[in-house]
């Protein structure tokens, strides 16, 4: 095991923001949460970016620490061969617990979409919710300008889950897709092709959005599930 890397990291914590960190995921043990700044992180990633020691730790799974798939995960953006990228991602996504991990994994390696989607067609059918929240952010980081097709907006809205977590990120993709994409959207919340707390959950992060005008946001406002309020 990559004992150094782990001694560094407890070398970085801080206790007040272990507290602070520890709240905002609290499907993680909080013994597990070290409290150690993401800015520290990203120091740590360019200190072992393409050593050796940086390839033993990526080998390393399971991990102790919240922090050690923090920085797992910045490690894995680095990676510029996609096919290399899939391989260790697959590898990886099984042991993600949370949505600050999930969230953190941001891919830039991919020029040509079509092994992405691919991929994500197959992260969005699996039982492990945050499988299913990395492809559903993946569509939304890389498929909602030129590579969008309206059939993905379907793939998202079929997905059902009972995880608080999946389906805050379902009403996100929704939110974002209104930004992006509005017309091809807009019928999902106007023919209720979402459910009633989605339909919500995505006016109101619609509502918080600085890419949506202000004129689209009163009419959005406007809707009840399945229908518009007549005004």
């Amino acid at each position: 095991m990559s004992t150094c890397i782990t001694e560094r990291l407890l070398a970085m914590q801080e206790q007040k923001y272990k507290t602070f960190s520890a709240s905002l995921i609290p499907t993680v043990d909080s013994a597990r949460v070290l409290g150690v700044r993401i800015p520290l992180l990203r120091r740590l990633v360019k200190d072992l970016r393409g050593t050796e020691e940086g390839e033993a730790f990526l080998r390393e799974l399971p991990h102790e620490y919240h922090e050690e798939n923090i920085l797992h995960a910045l490690l894995l953006n680095e990676i510029g061969e996609p096919t290399r990228f899939l391989v260790e991602i697959e590898r990886f996504l099984p042991h993600v617990d949370n949505w600050s991990v999930c969230d953190t994994l941001r891919p830039r390696c991919f020029k040509d979409k079509a092994s992405l989607l691919a991929a994500i067609r197959t992260w969005l059918t699996s039982p492990h919710p945050y499988t299913i929240r990395f492809g559903i952010e993946m569509l939304m980081v890389h498929f909602l300008g030129e590579d969008f097709q309206k059939e993905q907006l379907a793939l998202v809205a079929e997905i059902e889950s009972e995880e608080y977590y999946v389906n805050m990120m379902i009403a996100w993709y929704f939110a974002t897709a209104l930004s992006f994409q509005y017309e091809s959207t807009l019928p999902y919340l106007t023919e209720g092709k979402l459910s009633p707390w989605l339909h919500r959950k995505t006016i109101q992060k619609a509502a918080e959005s600085f890419r949506i005008p202000k004129e689209r946001k009163e009419f959005l406002k406007t809707l009840r599930y399945g229908r518009k309020e007549t005004v």
